[in-house]
């Protein structure tokens, strides 16, 4: 269930209570249960406990012989002794789940490289994932996460000679239950106070709550109302069918195909980032502040690839803004380093991942996203051997696709690399900046100009121009764009061009984005003592605010008091509200 602001429904407590729940039903069914039988095998004979069996080996742990006229002691070292086996199973199928779900993950996760033409005739590469979000978490996630309830009923089937017992199907039902009441019910309940979220896919959760519900009026009808008791051929052959009933159904709902082409509406995204339906037109609404709205080339592209390659650009840049605005005096490493840890973090994550963190925080393994983050730097070299598998292409990109720089910067260089394909080439492609936030003129310098990869040559540099000022502004951005890459031999001369896409290709990303953060900040704002202590007799008391970090521009804070130990309403001290001012340069 993805969510809008980058945000999920309070997945740890998903993650850690219904494995937990699960491992431990499994380790119960393969120990010995631990029943005192008392003098006899059976228990049989004791009213009071119904139909209660004895002792009985387990398809794990055996029967530990002898089991009657036991003492207290004997009782209670055997107590540990089981115990202790059913953490160490329960540890070691955590363990096992982990890897089993980190393998689907993998699966799931695949890309391929897919070029796809723009508007203006260009041609990119961009990577999309081969199997589609909504199928994998109602298959492979679905089998991943089920395992456990699976396995239990596999095991009890064949300790009973291949018929239901108490805890296969109930468990299956119950933990179906348990996901749609009470885990629905904590993710709504775990949200902070004064925030929200939306379901990002609202068709798909309609479709797979429907079905969740059928299901349950599925099985009442096979088991209580056409054949009381008895699974017949006909009602299980249909059930397995609804399961792929229920995917397709989901698919068709997520890609919007076949009916939701008779169901077109006009949807239009407003500054202030909500979607409006307009029945005839559109029409346009400007009560936002255009100082926080972000506005990225590409959004409108007609390619769904292109689009969510240029969205996860614009969340990047949008996260990388707050850091800047909480952290004015972080360096630039740091910054984009918390901003890449905050994208990973916020990004929507798959049911395997939560999983898996909620394991191996249950047995130490730490955390998945700082583990793969570190993991991933230590290996580059691999990685780049594994994302230059079609060499027989030349590809021209920029490395990397976006630059944060100070406003003082002066110039910087933009790294264009040439990987892949014919070395003895020589390659030519065209680069001009574009204005996004940033103007240029007034934040920076206009270039245009041609890159010549002569043979051999990897990495050429494109200079680009910070015009650096003493008014304050918000953090902007533009864009450095190639186009028009064109093939010549190793004497220079230019090839046909009826073959050039075939020899060179412009890869993703052919555009960096270049984020220019202003020296001339606002400030940030404090108190000058934590705690301030003043005698009742003072009549009023002056409590001081700071202005740090920074102290460019005429800025206006909102105060208001409010009751402690003391009380308002004229018994302690009065109410009082307003602005303070701080002008140009002012510090405190």
């Amino acid at each position: 269930m993805a969510t809008t602001r980058n945000g999920v429904m309070a997945p740890g407590s998903w993650g850690r209570g219904r494995c937990a729940l699960h491992v431990a039903l499994l380790i119960v069914v393969c120990s010995v249960g631990m029943v005192d039988a008392g003098d006899n095998t059976t228990v049989t004979d004791k009213k009071s406990c119904g139909a209660t069996r004895g002792c009985v080996p387990g398809v794990v742990v055996p029967m530990w012989e002898p089991h009657t006229n036991l003492s207290v002691g004997d009782k209670v070292a055997r107590a540990i002794v089981y115990f202790a086996a059913m953490a160490f199973l329960f540890l070691g199928v955590s363990i096992i789940a982990d890897r089993f779900m980190a393998a689907i993950e993998v699966i799931t996760s695949k890309e391929k490289e897919v070029t796809v033409r723009r508007a203006d005739g260009e041609t990119t590469v961009v990577c999309v994932r081969i199997w589609n979000e909504t199928v994998s978490n109602l298959t492979l996630m679905a089998l991943g996460s089920s395992a456990p309830e699976i396995m239990l009923s596999i095991i009890e089937i064949i300790g009973n000679g291949f018929e239901a017992g108490d805890l296969g199907p109930s468990t299956i039902v119950g933990s179906a239950a348990f996901n749609l009441f009470v885990i629905i019910g904590i993710c709504v309940f775990c949200i902070p106070n004064d925030e929200i979220r939306r379901i990002k896919h609202l068709r798909v959760f309609f479709i797979t709550a429907t079905w969740s519900v059928f299901a349950y009026l599925w099985m009442y009808l096979i088991i209580a109302v056409f054949s009381r008791g008895i699974i017949e051929v006909w009602e299980g052959v249909l059930t397995f069918l609804f399961f792929p009933a229920t995917v397709v159904t989901a698919y068709i709902a997520d890609r919007k195909i076949f009916i939701y082409k008779f169901l077109r509406k006009r949807y239009r995204a407003s500054r202030s980032k909500t979607v409006i339906v307009t029945e005839g037109g559109v029409e346009m609404d400007n009560k936002a502040n255009h100082v926080d709205e972000v506005t990225f080339k590409g959004l409108d592209s007609e390619d769904s690839e292109v689009r969510e390659f240029e969205r996860h650009r614009k969340d990047f840049i949008e996260i990388l803004r707050e850091l800047r605005r909480k952290n004015p005096n972080v360096d630039m490493k740091s910054l984009e380093e918390m901003a890449e840890m905050e994208a990973m973090n916020r990004g929507p994550k798959s049911r395997a991942f939560y999983r898996i963190q909620a394991t191996r925080k249950l047995t130490g393994g730490g955390n998945v996203i700082k583990k793969s983050k570190l993991e991933r730097k230590s290996s580059l070299a691999d990685v780049a051997v594994e994302d230059a598998e079609d060499t027989s292409i030349t590809r021209i990109f920029f490395e990397p696709g976006h630059y944060t720089v100070m406003e003082n910067v002066g110039t910087f260089d933009a790294t264009v690399s040439r990987r892949g394909g014919d070395e003895n080439l020589t390659v030519y492609v065209d680069y001009a900046t574009e204005d996004g936030s940033a103007n240029a003129g007034t934040d920076y310098e206009h270039s245009t100009g041609t890159l010549v990869f002569t043979p051999g040559e990897m990495h050429k540099q494109i200079p680009v121009t910070i015009i650096d000022d003493d008014v304050f502004e918000e953090d902007e951005h533009f864009y450095i764009r190639l186009s028009n890459i064109r093939i010549g031999g190793p004497d220079g001369m230019f090839t046909s061009d009826a073959n050039t896409s075939a020899i060179a290709q412009l890869d993703n990303p052919s555009m960096a984005t270049v984020m220019i953060l202003d020296d001339d900040h606002c400030g940030v704002f404090h108190f000058g003592k934590r705690e301030e202590t003043v005698s009742e007799s003072v009549g009023e008391a002056a409590i001081k605010v700071c202005r740090a970090s920074g102290a460019r521009g005429l800025v206006k804070i909102r105060y208001h008091t409010l009751d402690g130990t003391a009380k308002g309403l004229n018994k302690d001290f009065e109410h009082s509200s307003g602005d303070l001012v701080f002008e140009n340069n002012q510090t405190e």
